[in-house]
């Protein structure tokens, strides 16, 4: 199936309680109004008794306003009790990303929105520290460095979110940037701030995974990418990995290969953020296949 001309589409990110005929309502809806559906991804979850669905249509298709259709859309949706959120493709997402000292997922996620491997744009790289603005010069992106001076956090976090509402920042990139942010900072990006631990979540919260892991004599090391919370390396996950190690390796090969994992793991929950593939259940992610 074509997109349109333009090949933008209209992505809809449906849940609610389930029940008999869902799909041939919600299908219904857009058959009614002339839409080409391009895509449709479903999940059940048959312990819980709800529903999940990642449903697009071609935008060139839409004959009516954007607001007439999401008003009709919530009309139709009261009657299943559906939550559900509409984006466009059109609409080019704005990512920041933040930093402290350490630039391999800096590298990886520039690199891949260089590679057009990810449809946004990098307005601008925040940081703690003076010590990756090299990183910054060499992608053209405007890098602000902003230390926190005296112990004074909440100076510096105002700082910061006056620049993202400056730039009307979207998604918040956490790419190993080493500080707790505030709870009305996670408030306000509730779902749009995608942080990078490196350990596999629930395992080793807080500092010095790497170490503690060693202390252990694990088998396996991980990276969790997650949504922030205001409670520590406990926001919904959305993307893991693991490797195995042996007892052979100090902690800094665990670092070493630990590093690579991250990188994978964030570029791919990223991804999947962009891509609008991710509906928040709780305090878990249904992460639907990158399809179109």
């Amino acid at each position: 199936m074509g997109t349109g001309r333009n090949g933008h589409t209209i992505t809809f990110l449906i849940q609610c309680p389930d029940k008999k005929g869902l799909v041939a309502s919600i299908s219904s809806f857009f058959y009614e109004r002339d839409f080409n559906i391009l895509s449709c991804q479903q999940y059940t979850d048959l312990l819980n008794g709800h529903y999940y669905m990642r449903l697009q249509v071609v935008l060139n298709d839409l004959t009516i306003t954007r607001k007439q259709l999401e008003k009709e859309f919530d009309e139709f949706g009261n009657h299943f009790g559906l939550q559900w959120s509409v984006h466009y493709s059109d609409a080019v997402q704005k990512m920041a990303i933040l930093v402290s000292k350490t630039s391999h997922c800096l590298y990886d996620l520039l690199l891949r929105w260089k590679e057009n491997e990810m449809d946004c744009e990098i307005p601008v790289i925040i940081s703690n520290h003076p010590d990756l603005e090299s990183v910054a010069d060499q992608f053209r992106v405007p890098f602000h460095c902003l230390p926190i001076k005296n112990g004074d956090k909440t100076s510096q976090e105002a700082q910061i979110r006056q620049i993202l509402k400056r730039h009307h920042i979207d998604l918040v990139v956490l790419a190993r940037y080493m500080q707790v942010l505030s709870p009305q900072f996670v408030d306000e990006y509730e779902e749009r701030i995608i942080n990078i631990h490196h350990a596999f979540l629930p395992a080793f919260q807080g500092g010095n995974p790497y170490e503690r892991a060693h202390q252990r004599g694990v088998k396996m090391i991980g990276a969790t990418a997650h949504y922030a919370t205001e409670d520590l390396d406990e926001g919904p996950i959305i993307e893991q990995d693991v490797e195995r190690v042996n007892h052979e390796m100090e902690p800094k090969s665990l670092k070493q290969i630990g590093r690579d994992i991250e990188r994978i793991v964030l570029s791919r929950a990223v991804k999947a953020h962009l891509e609008r593939r991710i509906i928040v259940s709780g305090r878990r992610t249904i992460v639907f296949s990158q399809g179109i």
